[in-house]
């Protein structure tokens, strides 16, 4: 394998964390980097000195010793660079593929349109119970390139992948794999609704007979898709008992059924996470786990211990009888739904943001009843105001600035409510990212 890398020229397309970490990984791996930006400023200060860097233009002759080119997920397989690499026949892999190359031990990989940080999140503290180092990455935090070098013969690497890696890989292969629901999102990279289907089952491309999918028996996508994947596919089911698989029996016990014997994992009682889509989440995760080795009793203990994940349906505090919920993450129609159903009061909403092309109906017809005032900010909020006039939705304002619309919610909430920041968009138009978003939301509440 060392031969792949020792001397070769690999060019590494965009210079932020994704870009940085497949370098340093590169690099330890004595590969010759050169580092492609399309921001002339991009910083790269952790291994400057040790790549070439190019702005905006490469030059041609560049392109005729490169051996492979490793795309960060955020750069579309469409943009002029890596145009320019397949038009030369150079290979172009992803981030995730590039690691991988490095894996000695198994793979758990989740993803999915909603659900896959808090899926990854629980897998990963399910199977700190074996004993053995448990590595979680990929887009739940830290790059899996960051991390992989660490991986053991007996290691488990928790991954959460999302379309845009699964593009681009060749061989990458977990073991057991997830796909928790698959609805619109993202439709400005991948254009059309079939595209990204077949992005997402990418996950279980390479895998064999020996190895095993989760898929949620209440996607119509997935259970009909379910019949054309190589591994063996388990499903959970929040809304049914199956024969096989894990369900939500009675919409209160967590169950697994194998060989016509139930085993009653936990009560929903027993969680400390909110809503439907979130009981899904943790049937997912037991199953994964489980099958990767883990006891029940383990399980049952990691699960009841589990707090939700930051930027997902946070609580942040309480003031004046008015309770904040973060939940930044909420980056897509489908998710901000959920996070308005978890609710248990009338909901102050602040929403809107970059725009991915989506439809926001179906946002919209869940608020009444739910939604008290729809707070609306970003790139969106003029089309969001469409939809809401053409739905008969008419409790809406727009604020000009993120800090206007929290301090009318603080100010309009009365004791009972909540005030709930779930955008159902990208954070690209105010922020660096929906951590950012999350984090800056939080630090104005506890100032209020």
């Amino acid at each position: 394998m060392e031969s792949m890398y020792k001397d070769r020229k690999w060019l590494v397309i965009g210079a932020g964390k994704s870009g940085i970490s497949a370098s340093k990984l590169l690099l330890f791996h004595n590969a010759r980097v050169i580092l492609y930006d399309d921001n002339e400023n991009a910083s790269y200060d952790e291994i400057k000195g040790k790549v070439v860097f190019y702005a905006k233009n490469i030059p041609d002759d560049i392109f005729d010793d490169i051996y492979e080119a490793v795309v960060s997920p955020g750069i579309s397989l469409e943009s002029p660079v890596v145009q320019r690499c397949m038009d030369k026949g150079i290979k172009v892999i992803g981030e995730i593929e590039l690691a991988y190359m490095s894996e000695k031990g198994d793979i758990a990989a989740i993803t999915g349109t909603n659900g896959k940080t808090t899926t990854t999140a629980l897998v990963g503290e399910i199977m700190k119970y074996t004993g053995n180092k448990v590595i979680v990455a990929g887009n739940i935090g830290e790059p899996y390139t960051e991390q992989v070098t660490e991986s053991e013969e007996s290691s488990h690497s928790v991954l959460e992948v999302s379309s845009f890696q699964l593009e681009t890989i060749e061989h990458f292969k977990p073991h057991v794999s997830a796909v928790l629901n698959i609805t619109p999102d993202h439709l400005n990279r991948h254009h059309t609704m079939e595209n990204y289907i077949n992005a997402k089952l990418r996950i279980a491309e390479n895998q064999e007979s020996t190895d095993y999918i989760i898929l949620n028996y209440e996607d119509d996508i997935l259970r009909n898709k379910s019949g054309e994947l190589k591994p063996k596919v388990i499903f959970f089911s929040s809304s049914r008992v199956l024969r096989e698989g894990i369900y939500l029996r009675d919409g209160k016990y967590i169950c697994m059924k194998f060989n016509n014997e139930e085993t009653v994992i936990c009560s929903i009682d027993e969680l400390s996470l909110l809503g439907t889509h979130n009981y899904e989440n943790v049937m997912a995760a037991i199953m994964m786990a489980w099958l990767m080795g883990v006891g029940i009793d383990d399980i049952r203990k990691a699960v009841k211990e589990f707090k939700s994940v930051e930027h997902r349906i946070e609580y942040v505090c309480e003031k004046n009888g008015v309770i904040y919920y973060n939940d930044s993450k909420g980056t897509n129609t489908d998710a901000a739904i959920k996070g308005i159903c978890s609710m248990t009061r009338p909901v102050f909403l602040i929403g809107g943001g970059y725009d991915k092309d989506a439809d926001f109906s179906e946002w919209v017809e869940c608020f009444y009843g739910r939604v008290k005032q729809l707070v609306l900010i970003g790139a969106t909020k003029d089309k969001i105001a469409e939809t809401c006039d053409r739905k008969g939705f008419t409790d809406y304002v727009k604020a000009d600035s993120f800090e206007e619309a929290v301090k009318y919610c603080s100010e309009n909430a009365v004791e009972g409510d909540a005030v709930l920041l779930s955008p159902a968009c990208a954070s690209w138009d105010m922020f660096k990212s929906y951590e950012e978003r999350g984090n800056i939301f939080k630090k104005l509440v506890l100032e209020l």
